[in-house]
């Protein structure tokens, strides 16, 4: 049987909030397999949001898709604001006429999260900006972007959170986070079950400890030596790239029988054991099972690489 290293080519892919560490590694990724890929999110080269980093864009972004093999497209876009999700709807159904894999990836919080600190302690303007952040964003965008994918069956949605419905169960770090990060583990339930009868699949995904560009500026190193950031942080000895993740999504979309998954939280390393695919440094970290393996042992990091 011929295959094609482009098992993506001819589908329509919207990753919202694309700017850069996971949404950037999924946006390239799907291109890497042949997708059109619209990559939102609010910092452009002319425009720097509320996380204050402008080192990465979305034209960026989209360049790398498109040199990756696919086609990238960036549009500005704030995901609190209807009008503008519902402009970028139509503006994708105008051009393409389909949409086949959405990822709701949008965040950009953590500049609010104050770890240690009880919801009394808390900001409450910044607990509800998380909350609107990593909520109330992809419920807007699922909202107006469904009626485009579901035109066709096989379509694709991917919520995009932290930590597995496993993990956490434990308590995450702060009240507001802790809701915000739990809430795409629902959401996918949910879609799950509206997306049943018209032959759609949602699964909520993620990463492991990922090494983004924020983590990575937080630590003081870079991807080429992010190891020299071990002796202070042990535990970062189990982080993966954000090329991992990236490649968990293309994995899932070019998957025939991913409604398998259908409503499901799952991670990046569980889906490469899965799948098959690997780092960029050809490991196959499992963040999630090694911190579940050290509530009850020491376990070695070599076992879950």
């Amino acid at each position: 049987m011929e295959t094609t290293t482009k098992p993506l080519s001819g589908r329509i892919a919207l990753v919202a909030g694309a700017t850069r560490g996971a949404g950037r590694a999924i946006a390239v990724a799907l291109g890497t397999a042949g997708a059109t890929v619209y990559v939102t999110g609010r910092t452009t080269r002319d425009r720097v949001s509320e996380v204050g980093r402008a080192t990465e864009t979305i034209e960026q972004t989209a360049e790398l898709v498109t040199a990756a093999g696919g086609e990238g497209v960036a549009v500005p876009t704030d995901h609190l604001e209807i009008d503008q999700v519902r402009a970028l709807v139509e503006r994708i159904d105008t051009e393409r006429g389909r949409l086949d894999v959405l990822v709701n990836d949008v965040w950009g919080g953590e500049h609010l999260l104050k770890f240690g600190k009880k919801i009394w302690e808390t900001d409450l303007t910044d607990g509800l900006r998380m909350m609107e952040l990593g909520v109330r964003t992809h419920a807007i965008t699922s909202r107006l972007a469904l009626p485009l994918l579901i035109r066709r069956p096989g379509g694709l949605v991917v919520e995009m959170t932290d930590g597995t419905a496993e993990w956490n169960t434990r308590f995450r770090e702060n009240f507001f986070y802790d809701l915000t990060k739990n809430a795409p583990i629902r959401m996918a339930f949910a879609l799950a079950h509206d997306l049943k009868d018209v032959g759609a699949t949602a699964v909520c995904l993620t990463p492991g400890w990922l090494r983004s560009e924020q983590m990575l500026a937080a630590f003081g190193v870079t991807e080429e030596n992010w190891r020299d950031a071990i002796e202070k942080v042990p535990g970062f000895e189990i982080a993966e790239s954000p090329v991992y993740v990236g490649r968990a999504v293309a994995a899932l979309a070019a998957d025939p029988d991913r409604d398998r998954w259908n409503g499901q939280s799952l991670s990046s390393g569980q889906l490469a054991r899965v799948y098959g695919f690997t780092d960029a440094d050809g490991s196959q970290p499992d963040a999630w099972g090694y911190m579940l393996a050290g509530e009850t042992g020491t376990p070695s990091v070599e076992d879950y690489r």
